[in-house]
Order: structure tokens, then sequence, then C-alpha cells
């Protein structure tokens, strides 16, 4: 998704949550410049017991970094200290610019005898809050870890530094003829190390799966400063426990991810899509399971859109159906390596969807340039969201149920949304809820939330199905997970980072004073 889909005139609600202009407890003041705000003041979470910045601190990454990898403008720090969308303000008083691993290894082992915390931060394009200080935590960038180190085309596999974009490494790929196994609509911008932590999904996790399948090795500095080598190039290696697992998806709580080595798949040579029109929900799970018969080898992406959706994108940013109105939209992706073969597939599936009424209507987009143009509905719909007051939530959930909850939320709010609508990434099960409201207030979070939360899990779902928990859902850990497993998660998190340095206040609960 691209930040220029949002600007300053929005009023949007992450998980619920409502921000105002006040000034926080370690008395850093917010610019009253968009949705700048300060987290402190909006969620009551009490400073860990960290030390402050101090001069002596200062002077320590000025002489191992040089003054221009040392961040301390008031202006320069803006970038750093506000999340993607706004939602969340913290006010670090410096970043800090590493470019090898030995550097961040460095600045962990100080941070550690001194007790500093850190937010450790790649592309910063994270939706809940956990890329950002919540305090005065020294940001740790990798903007400048952004070496691809080795390529072999024989084995597919990429070793590269965690600060590259995703975008950039796929660029390199493209002329040995592979890709990377993950596309998302911040590619230009998010970093492969910010993926990697957390756990990223995507567009087309349907036929590459998540990251813990094509992640190879990493290599991870904990919080002392030792460094922790699994960076392997094997797809087989059982000499032991498979470490690597632990940071994918912890999302900095536990290590800081300086190399990451990945499986990239070969890049397909013809990619087709359709986009279809269909009567009920019944009607959309049986194309999915036909999809998954008859083009099972070749289908890269099952989207799913509701007609809320598509009246949301047009009152909002003139998007419209090119094949009319129907209650539900699917789009439906191709990608294989021979285009006769692959299309005719595609042009058999839909006539066959079509005689047995299963669609509707239907068009296929073959050429480049309308591919994009039909991915560019489903891509599009999120910069309405500028236009309007919304509520947005990422769930999974059983495909059975998938659409019960946006019909369960319509029941819910009642007058008190204007609209409340739903679209996603139906082939893993991954739905994005989105309310719109006509005044964000206290009476609507409290409406809101956990009622939501609580119904998801009703249906056996998960409250975050690929945006993670970070600092906004932190305190619903221990309501969606059973107690043993919140308990081994604290002892890995002590084990790994005795002085809770890394990224505090994310994943892990934080209280309400």
């Amino acid at each position: 998704m691209n930040t220029a889909l949002f600007d300053c005139k929005a009023t949007i609600i992450m998980h619920g949550i409502m921000f105002l202009r006040k000034t926080n407890r370690v008395g850093c003041r917010v610019e009253n410049i968009g949705f700048l705000s300060d987290t402190t003041q909006k969620f009551p979470v009490e400073r860990g017991e960290f030390n402050k910045l101090n001069n002596g601190h200062k002077g320590f990454f000025r002489q191992l970094l040089g003054d221009y990898r040392v961040i301390t403008d008031n202006h320069d720090l803006v970038k750093y200290n506000n999340d993607w969308f706004g939602y969340v303000k913290g006010c670090s008083q410096i970043v800090l610019k590493p470019k090898t691993t030995e550097e961040v290894s460095q600045i962990l082992s100080f941070c550690n005898e001194n007790r500093l915390a850190i937010c450790l931060q790649g592309g910063n394009t994270d939706v809940v809050g956990a890329s950002v200080p919540v305090f005065d935590e020294i940001v740790v960038s990798t903007e400048l870890m952004n070496e691809i180190i080795d390529l072999d085309e024989n084995s597919g596999v990429i070793i590269c530094q965690a600060g590259c974009v995703l975008e950039n490494i796929d660029k390199k790929l493209e002329g040995s003829g592979l890709m990377v196994p993950l596309d998302l609509g911040a590619k230009g911008s998010c970093h492969i190390g910010g993926n990697v932590a957390t756990n990223a999904g995507g567009l087309r996790l349907l036929r590459y799966g998540n990251l813990h399948g094509n992640v190879l090795g990493l290599e991870v500095v904990k919080a002392n400063g030792e460094v922790i080598d699994c960076l392997s190039t094997l797809k087989k290696d059982n000499t032991g426990f498979h470490l690597k697992h632990l940071f994918i998806g912890s999302e900095g709580t536990l290590g800081f991810i300086t190399k990451v080595s990945l499986q990239c798949p070969p890049r397909a040579r013809s990619i087709n899509v359709a986009f279809l029109g269909l009567q009920n929900f019944d009607k959309v799970l049986k194309t999915f399971r036909k999809a998954k018969e008859d083009l099972c080898e070749i289908l890269s992406a099952f989207e799913v859109i509701d007609s809320t959706s598509m009246e949301f994108a047009k009152e909002t940013v003139g998007i419209t159906s090119p094949i009319g109105d129907y209650p539900y939209y699917l789009l439906i992706e191709t990608s294989g390596s021979n285009p006769e073969h692959d299309a005719d597939k595609l042009y058999k599936f839909l006539d066959l969807v079509l005689v047995k009424h299963l669609a509707l209507n239907g068009t296929l987009a073959t050429e480049p340039a309308k591919v994009n143009a039909i991915w560019a509905i489903r891509e599009k719909i999120p910069e309405g969201f500028k236009h309007s007051s919304v509520l947005c939530y990422d769930f999974s959930l059983p495909l059975s149920k998938y659409f019960d909850l946006v019909e369960d939320m319509r029941n819910h709010m009642g007058s008190l949304a204007k609209k409340v609508f739903g679209f996603g990434h139906l082939g893993d099960g991954n739905l994005h809820l989105q309310i719109e409201v006509n005044e964000m207030s206290k009476e609507v979070r409290d409406h809101v939330e956990p009622n939501v939360f609580e119904r998801v899990k009703q249906m056996n779902g998960s409250i975050s199905a690929e945006h993670g928990m970070g600092f906004l859902k932190a305190n619903y850990l221990s309501f969606a997970n059973p107690p043993s497993k919140v308990e081994m998660m604290r002892n890995l998190k002590s084990m790994l980072d005795p002085k809770g340095i890394l990224n505090p206040y994310k994943v892990f609960p934080w209280t309400y004073s």
C-alpha cells in the first residue's frame, strides 16, 4: 500500500484507537501536523525502567558511526518517530544508521550495558506500531544496510543485508529469471529484514507460502551484541533446532536481523487475471474450490471484494467495476511458464464457472497493461480511506465463516456505522474488515472493541493475520493465546533479552493504568 494513499485530511483509526494532540509523560511536544500525535497520551502505558540518553552516549555513537550516521536534528527525526500511517508517534532523540553487523553488535552491546531501550526500524511500513518508538527509545535504522551479498542462480538463493528494499531485491533477481516470493503494496519502501521480522504475507501467499518456508537462514544480533550465525543456504539442514524460526515474526523483540538468506522461485513468463461477479458467498467458495482443482499448478492469487467495498471505492476514489454491479467480486491470478497453456486453462475455467452459474459475469486480462488495470481495482480500495473515517482490522478466519464477521459487525454497529465492508486474500483466509463511521468517538471505539476480537476468537480465527501485534494489539496477546503459549514467549524474551531493551512495549502486553 502506498503512503500517497493517505493525507492529513483523513481521519483513520487503526484497531479502534483514536488519536489526539497532547504532550507525553517524558515531555515530548507533538507538532500538529496531520496525524502526528503522542502515543503515550492515547495509551496509558508507563515508560520502562530504562536510562535516558545523555551526551556520553551520543559521543560513543558518533565515535562509532561518524556524525553523518547519527541523526539528532529534530526536523530529521520526525519521519523515524512516526509510523507509516501516522497513527502513533514517539519522541526518540537519536537515530543510528549502522552499515555492518559489527556496528550493530557494538550498538546493542553498549545499549544493553547502559540499559538504553532500542527501537529497531526498517522501511517503517508497519501498520501496528511495531517499528516506531513509544517513548524515547533509540532508533536503530537498517537504511544503510542495503548490500546484496550473493546470488546463486543455480539454487535460486540470494543473501542480502536486512535493509535491502524488497523491490530492489526483485529487480536484482529479474535478470536471472528469478523473483522474490513476496509481493506487497509497500514493496518500494519496505525492507526485507522488516518483512522477515513481521513474517509478512502479501498478495501471493497462496502460491509461494509465508516467509517461514522461504527464509533459509538468518544472521541475528542478540541484545547483548552476540552475533548468531544461522545464515544457511541449504533447504535441508536438520543439525539441531531451527533457530531462525524464532526470529521470523518476532517483530524485533528477540533479536536484530542483519542478514537474510532467501529461496527465490522462477519468475513467471505469463501472468493472467480474471475478474468475476458472483451472486453469493457460497458460490464464491465453490469457485475457489474449482479454481484450486482446475488451475492448481498456476493459481497464484485469489482475492475477494464485497459489493459494499466497491460502493465505498466508487464514492471515494471513483473506481468502478468493469463488469457491472454484483454482490461479490473475485480477482483470480494465474502465473506460469507457458502463455498459451496458462491462458487456455483459464479460459476453460471461466467458461465452466459461467456455464455452471457459479459466476454471473467476468472478464479476462492477459496483456500486462490490462492485468495491472484489474489489479488496480483491488489495490486502490484503501485510497478511499483518506476521504472518510474508517476503522481498519486484519483477521484470519475459517473460510466458511469468512464473511459472517462482516455481517455480524454490520448488525452490531447499527446506526453507528455508515458502512461495514470486507475484502482480502481469500486464498489464505485473510480478511481486511473496514468500518466507516460518521464521526470517531470513544463510544464508537468501545462499541467495536473488544467485541470484534471476541467474535473472531469464537470463530476460531486470529485477530492478526499478517500485520502482527506490534504496539497497537500488544495488550490482546494474552486474549489471543493460551497462557502456556504466552508464558513460553515470555521465557524466550527473558532468555534472549533479559533487560528488555529490544523493541519494548511491542508484542508483549502492557498494562493500562
